[in-house]
């Protein structure tokens, strides 16, 4: 994986090996941290994995976990030993607040750049989805025809009546 221009950082392997299982996989909503691993061992040109690859993927990426000590939020964990990609409106850590959430284009070997643009388009629709998705989020609007032929205030005054 390592071009003899640009020497890639270890957490941008990560999103990038994670981005490739994405874009290939595109119906697969996570990954195992066993499929991250094996496909970081695919693209790697020495057939041999960088020290650190393994703790990226379990910690040093992953936005909801505690920083220790790596704070980037590349990944997201989406049940015990199952990863994403991070999207934007994914909850996190908050000792990760404006840490790094995708590869710099500078960083990255050509052949991998345009991973930048298939992330921007895959993570546009994460609002719509996300709330379809959620079970809270899907309940937004529900309800309101209780109170549909009465203004919201007059509804709660009538239903509180009698409370002491």
């Amino acid at each position: 994986m390592q071009p003899t221009t640009v020497r890639t950082k270890v957490a941008d392997e990560v999103w990038i090996v994670t981005a490739l299982l994405h874009r290939e996989n595109p119906k697969r909503e996570d990954f195992t941290i066993e499929e991250i691993m094996e496909r970081a061992m695919q693209e790697c040109e020495e057939k041999k994995l960088r020290p650190g690859i393994y703790v990226h993927v379990v910690q040093h990426c992953v936005a909801n976990r505690a920083p220790n000590p790596g704070r980037y939020r590349m990944l997201t964990e989406t049940a015990p030993g199952r990863r994403r990609l991070f999207r934007l409106g994914d909850s996190y850590h908050s000792q990760r607040e404006g840490s790094k959430t995708v590869p710099n284009q500078e960083d990255l070997p050509d052949k991998y750049r345009p991973l930048l643009d298939w992330y921007r388009d895959w993570n546009s629709d994460t609002t719509e989805v996300r709330i379809k998705n959620d079970p809270l989020l899907a309940l937004r609007g529900d309800g309101k025809e209780l109170w549909a032929d009465e203004p919201a205030d007059e509804y709660v005054r009538r239903i509180r009546e009698g409370w002491e």
